[in-house]
C-alpha cells in the first residue's frame, strides 16, 4: 500500500496530536514531580500547568509534535504506543530543555502567549531549569525497563550533542557577515532536524523495527525536520503574533540569519543588498524598518524559496517513509503529522 493510498486512513493530525498529549502528559507530570520543588515549579510553569505563583493553570504546553512522531513511528513498525510512551516523554523533555535555554540566549520575553521562564524566574534559574529537564529526560529513559532502552539513550545523547552544536552555530551566525545557505542548512540539520529524526528513531526502535526500517524512518524525520525549520523561519517573519505567541517580525528584530533571510541576502539583487545593509546596522530597527525588511526578504525571493524547499523536503520525507514499508495506520498518522508541519500557520 502506498502513502497516497493510506493518507485518508486513520485519525486526523489534530486527533493524533491530542491523543499523544493525553498519553504523554501523565508521564511528563509524574517525571516533573520528582524534581526538587524549585525546579518542578519552573517546569510546571513552562509546560502551562502552573502560573507564576505556582497555582494550577491550564495554558498551552505546546503541540506535542515530537512525542506524536515517537508514538506514530512505533506503530509504523508494528509496535504499540505503550512501548514508546516513555520515549515520547523523554523527547518532549529534551525539546523543552532546548526551548527554555533558547529563550534565555535569544532574550525572548514571550512563548506560547506567556512570559518566558527566564522573564518570570530570572536567567540563572531558567538555565538551571533547562538543565533539570535534560537530566530528567535521560532518567525517564533509564527508568523504563525495555530492551531498547540502551539504544534509545544513546540516540538521545547523540542528538543532544547535535542540537547543542546547531545552537552554537546559530549563535555564532549573529556575529558573522558571511553566512551562506550551506551554513544555514547545516545548522538547521543539527538544531532542528536532528531532534525530529531522533523522535522517529526512538519510536521505531521501541516499536521493534529492523535496522533498515529504523534508518528510513529516521531519514523521514530529518527531512521533515528541515521542512519544519523552513516553515518556522517563515513564521518568524510573517507569522501572526496572535497565533505564534511571539512579537511581529521577531526574527528580523533579533537579526536572525534564518533560511529565508540568508537566501534573500544571497540573491545578488538590489533588494538583497539593501537587506544586507539593514541587517548590518548597529542600531535597532524601527517598526517601519522591520516591515520594510520583510518586504525585502520577499522581493529578493527568500520567502518563495523557503516555501518551495519545505514542499520539496516533505516529498522527500514521504518517499523515505514509503520505503520503510510501514503499517497502514502508522503511515497515515506520520503522513498527517508531516502535512500539518508544512501547513501550520501558528
Amino acid at each position: 500500500m502506498t502513502i497516497v493510498e493510506v493518507e485518508s486512513a486513520g485519525r486526523s493530525a489534530r486527533d493524533v496530536l491530542d491523543a499523544a498529549r493525553r498519553l504523554v502528559d501523565p508521564a511528563l507530570r509524574a517525571a516533573v514531580d520528582t524534581l526538587p520543588a524549585s525546579m518542578a515549579q519552573m517546569a510546571g510553569y513552562h509546560f502551562g500547568w502552573l502560573d507564576e505563583l505556582g497555582r494550577p493553570a491550564h495554558t498551552s504546553g505546546g503541540k506535542a509534535i515530537r512525542p506524536a512522531l515517537v508514538l506514530a513511528a512505533a506503530e509504523a513498525v508494528g509496535g504499540t504506543v505503550d512501548d514508546a510512551t516513555a520515549g515520547a516523554a523523554a523527547v518532549e523533555l529534551v525539546h523543552n530543555f532546548s526551548l527554555v535555554h533558547d529563550d534565555v540566549m535569544d532574550g525572548d520575553a514571550t512563548r506560547r502567549h506567556r512570559a518566558t521562564v527566564w522573564k518570570v524566574f530570572g536567567r540563572n534559574a531558567a538555565i538551571l531549569a533547562g538543565d533539570a529537564l535534560l537530566t530528567l529526560a535521560l532518567e525517564v529513559l533509564a527508568g523504563f525497563d525495555h530492551s531498547a532502552m540502551r539504544r534509545a539513550m544513546r540516540l538521545t545523547n547523540a542528538t543532544v550533542l547535535e542540537l547543542l552544536e546547531g545552537q552554537s552555530q546559530d549563535t555564532a551566525f549573529e556575529h558573522r557577515s558571511n553566512v551562506d545557505i550551506a551554513d544555514c542548512l547545516a545548522m538547521a540539520e543539527k538544531k532542528t532536524a536532528a531532534l525530529l529524526g531522533c523522535s522517529c528513531a526512538v519510536g521505531a526502535t521501541y516499536g521493534g523495527g529492523g535496522p533498515a526500517q529504523v534508518e528510513r524512518i529516521t531519514r523521514f524525520g530529518r527531512r521533515l525536520g528541515l521542512a519544519f525549520q523552513h516553515v518556522d523561519d517563515l513564521l518568524g517573519i510573517w507569522g501572526d503574533p496572535a497565533a505564534t505567541g511571539k512579537p511581529v517580525f521577531s526574527d528580523l528584530r533579533n537579526r536572525k540569519k534564518s533560511l529565508p533571510v540568508v537566501a534573500a541576502m544571497s540573491a545578488g539583487t538590489p533588494a538583497a543588498v539593501e537587506l544586507s545593509q539593514l541587517y548590518g546596522r548597529k542600531a535597532g530597527l524601527s517598526d517601519a524598518e522591520l516591515a520594510h525588511a520583510a518586504e525585502l526578504v520577499e522581493a529578493a525571493g527568500g520567502r518563495a524559496w523557503s516555501q518551495h524547499q519545505a514542499e520539496a523536503l516533505l516529498a522527500e520525507a514521504l518517499d523515505e517513509l514509503e520505503a520503510a514499508g510501514p503499517t497502514a495506520g502508522g503511515a497515515a498518522e506520520l503522513t498527517a503529522l508531516a502535512r500539518l508541519v508544512i501547513q501550520r500557520d501558528h
